[in-house]
């Protein structure tokens, strides 16, 4: 049980991917149950000495995870912690419409971190095929669907040129460090910049991204749309 919401959480994968990709649903509420218990777990059974930033970003992802899914399991358990309806009740909202993701800025700056490490991940194993499917996964996220902007094809030539200077990109735990993510917030748009982490030292290549705000808010989800695997110094 805890694989899955490791899985989630280092995949950057939404409750309704979840479900598709293991055929589970028939059982999505006892996943959703069990996601919800793991959050109770996690947010009121852990030590304070033990509560890293970390964790507590992990704990705040998963919560608005579910909350997105139903936000009726968190409100009837913060209903019991604290009956007070002012604390519980925000103006404006109902159990059964969540509120808008981009509210939660700690849960949504997670959840674009992971989208960007999972792309990462895939650049790492120059797997341009399996960014392509990232990018329509992405798509999938709005309602209609989006047109998919970087097919394998183009994600293939970027990992050539980078490959041609550098044999490979660290996933170790210095790479994952939110120091390298740059974020450039505006209104509606997000402009995003994870920088790769060469054997070399040259942190010369950034894999490049932007956030549209407002579909992500439509999906309860980070629509992060991938544009580029580039050179620092090269012209979009």
């Amino acid at each position: 049980p805890k694989s899955v919401v490791r899985e989630m959480y280092e995949r950057a994968m939404t409750f309704g991917e979840l479900v598709s990709e293991y055929g589970l649903s028939r059982s999505e509420g006892l996943v959703l149950r069990y996601l919800s218990d793991a959050w109770r777990t996690l947010r009121h059974t852990v030590p304070e000495h033990r509560r890293t930033p970390e964790l507590e970003d992990l704990v705040e992802w998963l919560g608005e995870v579910i909350r997105q899914t139903d936000s009726s399991l968190l409100d009837e358990w913060e209903a019991l912690v604290d009956p007070d309806p002012e604390v519980t009740v925000r103006p404006g909202q109902t159990s059964d419409a969540p509120r808008p993701i981009t509210t939660n800025e700690r849960a949504f700056g997670v959840l674009v971190r992971n989208a960007m490490w999972a792309r990462l991940e895939l650049a790492a194993r120059d797997d341009a095929e399996g960014l392509a499917a990232l990018e329509r996964r992405v798509a999938e996220l709005s309602d209609p669907p989006t047109e998919v902007e970087r097919d394998a094809v183009s994600w293939g030539e970027d990992l050539d040129d980078y490959y041609d200077e550098h044999d490979s990109m660290r996933i170790d735990a210095d790479a994952r460090s939110p120091r390298n993510l740059q974020i450039e917030r505006g209104d509606r748009v997000w402009r995003l910049r994870q920088v790769v982490l060469d054997p070399e030292g040259h942190h010369d290549w950034a894999i490049e991204a932007r956030v549209d705000l407002a579909a992500s808010d439509a999906a309860g989800a980070a629509v992060v749309v991938g544009t580029g695997l580039r050179r620092l110094d090269a012209t979009p």
